[in-house]
């Protein structure tokens, strides 16, 4: 697994590179680094690639939010239900059991803020084991997927006042 998470750790900062970049950042051959790409996507470590997008730089971007849920259960459903019923929805763009205050973390997207509210109300708080959700909106984003979104202006110079 030494060589897999050596190439796991390349392609969690550049899914871009190619095997050969890989290789030569790693210390391993070309070949070692496809068969631990193959043997990655074929054990479901590695679920696929994906652009991180700087959603304020669009046009018509996407509206984010983070929302809370607590849930109730029973004995006959556990987290993994509710997750699972969660996690089917197109809107649904992250979805984690935290511990704490509440039981889970939901990122949603949505064209508009009256998407985001009108999914939570209509299809998440009906839930039965739905016992409360708090919608944050995500205003701006300074850093996504470990890559860190700059504004721009190269310079980092401190500024000085009189």
């Amino acid at each position: 697994m030494d060589a897999e998470r050596e190439v796991l750790d390349v392609l969690a900062r550049n899914a871009r590179e190619d095997i050969d970049d890989i290789a030569a950042q790693t210390g391993l051959d070309a070949d070692a680094v496809a068969e631990a790409i193959d043997a990655l996507e074929a054990d479901n470590v590695v679920h696929g690639y994906q652009a991180v997008v700087d959603w304020d730089r669009v046009d018509e971007g996407k509206i984010r939010a983070i929302v809370e849920i607590n849930v109730e259960l029973d004995r006959e459903t556990g987290y993994e239900q509710v997750a699972d019923r969660i996690a089917k929805f197109p809107a649904v763009d992250a979805l984690h059991l935290v511990s704490g205050d509440y039981d889970f973390a939901v990122e949603v997207l949505g064209e508009t803020m009256e998407d985001v509210s009108r999914f939570i109300s209509e299809q998440v708080a009906p839930m039965p084991e739905v016992t409360q959700t708090v919608t944050h909106y995500i205003m701006e984003t300074y850093k996504d997927g470990g890559i860190r979104f700059e504004d721009g202006d190269d310079d980092d110079r401190l500024s000085v006042s009189p």
